[in-house]
C-alpha cells in the first residue's frame, strides 16, 4: 500500500473513532440530547451537538490523542471537538481555595463570561472560547491535576446541582483568543513543588524551545 493511501485510511479511521466517542458520551445519562440548537431549561443552556467541522483538519499535523481517546489539535485549528466535565467551588478538593481560580481571581459565572479549567500547556491562562449552542464566552483561569496531559476542559458551575446537570459532555468549541504562555509560566514557576504544575511548566518550556528552534 502506498504511504499516502495508508495515511488517508488512518485519518478516516481516526475521524470515525472521534465521532463514535462523541456519540457515546452524548448518550450518557445527564449528558443532554444531541440537538442542533440550544435548549434552555431553568436557566441551563444545553450545548449543540458537535459538527464534522470540529474534527481534526487533515491538512494539519496529527498530534495524537489523549487518554480519553479525544484528539489533540494543532493550534491553528480553532474549532475543536472537546471532552468537558464540570466542577464547583464547594467540592472537597477545591474548598480550601473557595471561589478563587488558580489565577487568583474570583471564578466567573454570569451571562457574558464564565470560568473554565484546563491543562495550561494545551489551553494557556487567559484562553477564551465559545461552546457551540451557548451564548457565553469562557475564559481559562483555572487548572486541575486530573486535566493535565489531556485536552479535557472543566467547566465551572456555581452549584453542585448545575455541576451534576452538566456531567460529562463532548462539545464543539471555537477558540476566539489564545491565552498567554508567558503568564502561564510565570504563575506555574512558583508552584513547581506540585507535580501537576511542574508537568504543565515543563511542557510549556518544551513548547517554547521547539518554537525557538523553528525560527
Amino acid at each position: 500500500m502506498r504511504p499516502q493511501k495508508a495515511k488517508e485510511n488512518i485519518m478516516t479511521s481516526s475521524i470515525k473513532n472521534a465521532l463514535l466517542a462523541a456519540a457515546a458520551l452524548l448518550a450518557l445519562p445527564g449528558a443532554g440530547a444531541a440537538a442542533e440548537t440550544a435548549a434552555v431549561s431553568a436557566g441551563f443552556v444545553t450545548p449543540a451537538a458537535p459538527t464534522r467541522a470540529s474534527l481534526p483538519d487533515r491538512d494539519l499535523p496529527n498530534l495524537g490523542r489523549d487518554k480519553h481517546g479525544l484528539p489533540f489539535y494543532h493550534p491553528k485549528q480553532v474549532r475543536r471537538m472537546v471532552r468537558t466535565t464540570a466542577y464547583t467551588h464547594s467540592e472537597s478538593d477545591h474548598r480550601r481555595y473557595g471561589a478563587k481560580s488558580a489565577a487568583g481571581t474570583l471564578l466567573q459565572y454570569n451571562e457574558q463570561v464564565r470560568s473554565a479549567a484546563a491543562d495550561w500547556s494545551v489551553y494557556p491562562l487567559g484562553t477564551k472560547f465559545k461552546i457551540k449552542g451557548e451564548p457565553y464566552t469562557y475564559v481559562v483561569d483555572d487548572y486541575g491535576s486530573a486535566l493535565v496531559g489531556t485536552g479535557t476542559i472543566d467547566i465551572y458551575q456555581p452549584s453542585r446541582a448545575l455541576m451534576r446537570q452538566w456531567g460529562t459532555r463532548i462539545v464543539e468549541i471555537e477558540v476566539i483568543e489564545w491565552g498567554s504562555s508567558r503568564k502561564s509560566l510565570e504563575t506555574l514557576a512558583q508552584r513547581q513543588r506540585y507535580r501537576h504544575c511542574n508537568n504543565m511548566y515543563a511542557s510549556l518550556r518544551q513548547q517554547n524551545s521547539a518554537k525557538a528552534r523553528t525560527k
